[in-house]
């Protein structure tokens, strides 16, 4: 497998599909996975910026900050708003 592949197992090539996937789940679920992408970027900032490729690391750590502002934002969104109606 290559180090970067172009695709996610059982998806090809449609990133839209697996989009839809992850946006279909509960928004708690959606909210984790948002987080670990963020922990994944920021992982790889931290070994580009150990490599010494500081542009590539400061612009990963702030798309990872970013991801990391989304998780918190859809958290928000499970708890405020849809977690009071969801049934067990």
């Amino acid at each position: 497998m290559a180090k970067h592949p172009r695709s996610v197992e059982g998806y090809g090539e449609s990133l839209e599909n697996l989009a839809r996937a992850v946006g279909n789940m509960t928004y708690d679920r959606t909210a984790e996975f948002i987080g670990e992408l963020a922990c994944d970027i920021e992982r790889q900032a931290k070994g580009d910026e150990e490599r010494g490729r500081l542009k590539l690391a400061a612009r990963l750590y702030q798309v990872a900050e970013e991801l990391y502002r989304a998780e918190r934002e859809m958290t928000l969104v499970w708890k405020k708003i849809c977690e009071p109606y969801m049934e067990d």
